[in-house]
């Protein structure tokens, strides 16, 4: 991830701490905010300068641990983790990891997203006692793939928004009413049969 975004803005940001990464972001023109942790930084980087770029199926490997809390070590380069994600037509289409299964290390990511959550930040997670009393009976060495079908609809498709290619409308968001102001509901209230 740091290869691709050292790519696209010229920056190398592997040694960038968060006030670092913060005014790399300004100074890109990429928004961020004060609820943002370090993560976030980084994820707000590369969705802005990079993802758009990637139109060709490209992986891109090695997360920051702080954009993946529930995602193993990376076994040789530290202060990453051992995921990737599948990027097509500037959208993210798969996304895969090692499964963290220690549950010291777990708790103390859970307890830095907690951190994030009272600056603000509103995608934190919380700390899950029965998840971290189940790592501790122990859990076998594991992986996800999470293969996203809407994503590949809307590129084979070529739609811009997902909402156009979900299969249950239930899953779209509701549309909102037309607000009326209240001269015009009385106006229709008056002509209305009684």
């Amino acid at each position: 991830m740091y290869e691709a975004i050292q790519h696209f803005t010229g920056v190398d940001i592997a040694g960038m701490d968060e006030t670092a990464l913060r005014e790399t972001c300004r100074r890109l023109n990429v928004p961020v905010d004060d609820t943002m942790g370090k993560g976030k930084l980084v994820d707000a980087l590369f969705g802005e300068k990079c993802e758009p770029h990637l139109i060709q199926p490209t992986f891109i490997m090695d997360y920051p641990i702080e954009m993946s809390p529930l995602a193993k070590k990376h076994r040789s380069k530290p202060g990453l983790v051992e995921r990737f994600e599948a990027i097509c037509n500037g959208k993210e289409i798969c996304n895969a990891f090692s499964e963290l299964n220690d549950p010291i290390d777990q708790r103390r990511r859970f307890e830095e997203q907690l951190e994030l959550g009272r600056r603000g930040d509103e995608e934190a997670m919380t700390l899950d006692e029965d998840f971290l009393r189940a790592l501790e009976f122990g859990m076998p060495p594991t992986a996800g793939l999470g293969v996203g079908i809407d994503r590949l609809c809307m590129i084979m498709t070529n739609q811009p928004s997902i909402q156009d290619v979900l299969f249950f409308p239930q899953m779209r968001p509701e549309k909102t009413p037309l607000r009326y102001s209240q001269k015009k509901k009385r106006s229709a209230w008056a002509s209305a049969p009684s």
